[in-house]
């Protein structure tokens, strides 16, 4: 069961990964490390798709030789794991130092392949059709199988100890926070892949030995297979990490201007330019989710200027905590009193240029205002004491 549904996740992962990085291939053909990583994405797909166990038997009989999609599993892996060591050379070596480096490594997992599907065929491994679990377990008890076994083990352990001292010194140096999380990402499911690698040498060892290894059988598909996901997940998350992060911290000033965006909708309707879906729908993420939050850090200020004849003249600015308290006492003198006579003195405008980043800085703005927002939240929704006022220069009050 683990092994069905972790083979199921990983062919899918990588081949989804594969698909996703395709349209940034064909638009940068040139770059070596991209065509390594995207040969990465497929063999890893690939390698998970052919073994599952509602395919394998039919690629078997296609080819008429039972178990074969073995071989092919393997030389997937092989591939994958040479691939893997051109994208790290090339990130971590000037252009001339990587390509020289990475021609090395792709000759020496070349004639690991080649001797390994040599040895393939000429051990002639067990013929009968059985599960991807079983094949392997059955093929153990073979001496000759158990050194070709152990053989493919250790080009896919070596590959992985270079994939982790790439890839950790990578993460060391590397500058963007998104390729370093990555970096460390790829380094920690290497490090998986190696437990995987451990176990598989215990396994044949024991089974040599004449134990029965079975039991370590669902640590081995885990260690693997959470090692390949995590793998995928550190190659592909500095494209697509981001734009999530950027959307999150949209999504999250969204519903932190909500309090006082309701507060201003509910007495003056008219700054909405869409009716808003009802409570509590309206914490559900919106589909333009760009297009409304600026809409509602609009419709807040717009709501400011509505308030202009119940702002109190003279009152502390400042602080997000005085906005709040000074838009309170604003809204329940309109829902409770007329609006004041027009008054020699300007009313207050919205929040301070110098507060919100500067006019056309929609960042600061938003945080001006999540501030002052989170602060109105705080108010009683009664009527609050307005804030405290002073004297405006020039009159005739002490």
């Amino acid at each position: 069961m683990i092994y069905d549904v972790l083979s199921h996740v990983c062919a899918f992962v990588g081949l989804a990964a594969f698909c996703y990085k395709l349209p940034e291939l064909l638009r940068r053909r040139s770059d070596p490390a991209l065509w390594a990583l995207e040969t990465y994405f497929l063999c890893s797909g690939i390698s998970f798709l052919i073994d599952l166990n509602w395919l394998r038997d039919d690629v078997s009989r296609l080819f008429g030789y039972p178990n074969l999609t073995t071989i092919m599993t393997q030389a997937a892996v092989v591939v994958l794991t040479a691939a893997q060591q051109v994208v790290l050379v090339h990130w971590s070596h000037p252009p001339e130092r990587a390509a020289v480096l990475a021609r090395r490594r792709v000759r020496a997992f070349a004639v690991a392949l080649v001797v390994l599907v040599v040895l393939f065929f000429v051990v002639e491994p067990y013929r009968q059709t059985a599960s991807a679990e079983g094949t392997l377990l059955r093929n153990m008890q073979d001496r000759d199988y158990a050194g070709y076994l152990l053989l493919y083990i250790t080009v896919c352990a070596v590959g992985q100890v270079g994939a982790v001292r790439l890839s950790y010194r990578y993460a060391r140096i590397a500058h963007r926070t998104w390729l370093r999380a990555g970096m460390w990402t790829v380094t920690a499911g290497a490090s998986l892949i190696l437990v995987y690698c451990a176990i598989r040498y215990t396994q044949t060892a024991g089974t040599q030995l004449g134990h029965d290894m079975s039991a370590w059988e669902p640590a081995y598909w885990l260690a693997g297979s959470v090692g390949a996901l995590l793998q995928v997940f550190g190659w592909t998350v500095p494209s697509w990490g981001p734009a999530v992060s950027a959307w999150l911290r949209g999504y999250r000033s969204y519903l932190r201007l909500r309090p006082l965006w309701w507060a201003l909708y509910e007495a003056v309707p008219v700054i909405a330019l869409e009716p808003p879906p009802r409570r509590p729908l309206d914490r559900l993420p919106p589909a333009d989710l760009d297009y409304r939050l600026h809409r509602r850090v609009i419709e807040i200020l717009d709501g400011y200027h509505a308030l202009g004849p119940h702002l109190p003249r003279g009152a502390e600015r400042g602080s997000p905590a005085d906005e709040a308290r000074l838009l309170r006492a604003a809204l329940d003198a309109r829902a409770g009193a007329p609006a004041a006579p027009p008054s020699s003195a300007p009313a207050p405008p919205p929040p301070p240029a110098d507060r919100r980043g500067g006019p056309g800085d929609f960042t600061e703005e938003v945080a001006w205002l999540s501030e002052v927002a989170r602060s109105f939240a705080r108010l009683p929704a009664a009527r609050a004491t307005a804030p405290r006022a002073t004297a405006p220069r020039g009159s005739d009050h002490p």
